[in-house]
């Protein structure tokens, strides 16, 4: 008999539909496991998934994916999700609305790192000084390895690189806002660090710009269902957990429907709904004061409605936040462009959105409006047809430096936990949940192996 005998099916529930409990539950299914999958919501997607606005679906969330994204892209693949169909792949840039003489920095298709290189002569509206200090920091933080060993704020790592006060205003705060959704004065300059180096400091192809065609939930949620449910398994919609305790070795999940026993959990639900789990179970105290702990940064989504003949200069384009004159937006994505079916529709992202969140959604959204039609030059833009405000209170965790993330390990036998905010590399992004749901899955066959 083989020494490495695959282990024996196990019965393994995932409490989360997100993208980290749909990653996890994919994982355990294709071992050979007997997978429940329970999702409190009707939807599967956790906070990347579509919601029912002005009578269509809308995303909850504008997102990019670089082409860096292996587990994910795996991932999709596995699912056989034609990424080329179901994603724009665009190149690295930061292009502002033309006419306004802002940046236009965009990473031709050249072996790295002469793509930046290149990029970096051809770059307009920067200045000399400008290219330089890019330059300058391009080359430091790859002699550097892209680490630091003592972690500070982006805002005072760009201060040690000499940055100009150009390039932060027009690439490094909407990058760092994008990337970690954490203004750049509190952002986790170690975790920054990591996401340029797999964009700016990475092959051509990894830094290459993924902008989803679909909704998010036909990219990869319904995908996984299909997936999960064809090997045997069951998703459970509409499934609220409300007690998890050991039981004989085993785990007994209570939901609002009845109970089921398993040889293992992977608990995927939002930190804060973890942790009161947690609380109910023996010895898990510090480690639910440890995600009670989190903070959390906003995401605003503002999307407009225009005729379907109005088009962009270009898929999504960089726009120049400024708060104390109203303008909000940071990037604006012409859906149109993506998928035929929404022509004419602009979605406008505000991370790191607090301030923009305190608004009353109509003046929130005039004023985003009032920003296009200044940024394109083109009064049209004040009068969308309708408007929708989407805005996820608790998008993402604060990502600010020396934050301590929990392992999936939880310290209780056959309970991981599994979450864009486990310990990992990358901020709270698509690809820290995908990331996390197959080391959880891993973790738990593996400790049944």
């Amino acid at each position: 008999m083989s020494a490495t005998r695959k282990a024996a099916p196990r019965s393994y529930a995932v409490i989360g539909g997100g993208w980290a409990g749909c990653a996890a539950a994919v994982t355990l299914a294709d071992a050979g496991h007997a997978v429940t999958l329970y999702e409190a919501a009707r939807t599967l997607g956790g906070r990347a998934r579509a919601v029912d606005a002005q009578g269509r679906q809308l995303d909850n969330g504008q997102h990019i994916l670089l082409g860096a994204y292996d587990q994910t892209l795996g991932l999709l693949r596995r699912l056989k999700v034609d990424a080329r169909q179901a994603l724009l792949r665009m190149p690295l840039q930061m292009r502002y609305p033309p006419g306004q003489g802002l940046m236009d920095f965009v990473a031709p298709p050249l072996p790295a790192p002469l793509h930046m290189l290149v990029a970096l002569l051809r770059a307009k509206g920067l200045a000399r000084a400008d290219k330089l200090a890019l330059a300058r920091f391009s080359t430091t933080a790859r002699w550097m390895g892209w680490q630091l060993h003592t972690d500070c704020s982006v805002a005072e790592l760009l201060e040690r690189f000499d940055q100009t006060p150009d390039l932060i205003r027009l690439m490094w705060r909407p990058l760092c806002l994008a990337a970690l959704n954490t203004a750049p004065g509190h952002a986790s300059a170690r975790v920054f660090l990591a996401v340029l180096r797999d964009s700016l400091g990475a092959r051509r192809t990894a830094s290459d710009m993924l902008v989803p065609r679909l909704l998010l939930d036909a990219l990869f949620p319904d995908a996984a269902r299909r997936h999960i449910e064809g090997r045997g398994g069951k998703v459970l919609t509409g499934a609220r957990v409300d007690t998890l305790e050991g039981e004989d070795g085993r785990w007994r999940v209570g939901t609002n429907a009845g109970c089921g026993k398993y040889d293992g959990v992977v608990l995927a639900m939002a930190p804060w709904q973890a942790a009161a789990m947690l609380l109910t179970l023996p010895g898990m105290d510090a480690l639910a004061g440890q995600l009670d702990a989190f903070a959390y940064e906003p995401i605003s989504t503002v999307y407009l409605q225009y005729d379907p003949a109005l088009r962009l200069p270009l898929p999504f384009c960089a726009l120049l936040d400024e708060p104390a004159r109203g303008h909000w937006g940071q990037f604006v994505f012409d859906r149109g462009q993506l998928d035929p079916g929404q022509a004419g529709l602009l979605a406008v992202v505000i991370s790191g959105a607090s301030e923009a969140a305190g608004l009353a959604r109509d003046a929130l959204a005039a004023q985003v409006a009032a920003q296009l039609a200044t940024s394109f030059g083109n009064p049209v833009l004040a009068h969308p047809g309708w408007q929708q405000v989407i805005t996820e209170k608790r998008a993402t965790f604060a990502c600010t430096p020396g934050l301590a993330r929990p392992q999936n390990a939880t310290g209780l036998p056959g309970l991981v936990l599994a979450g864009d905010y486990t310990a990992g590399e990358y901020p709270a992004t698509l690809e820290s949940a995908v990331r996390s749901g197959l080391q959880a899955a891993r973790a738990l066959d593996g400790a049944h192996a």
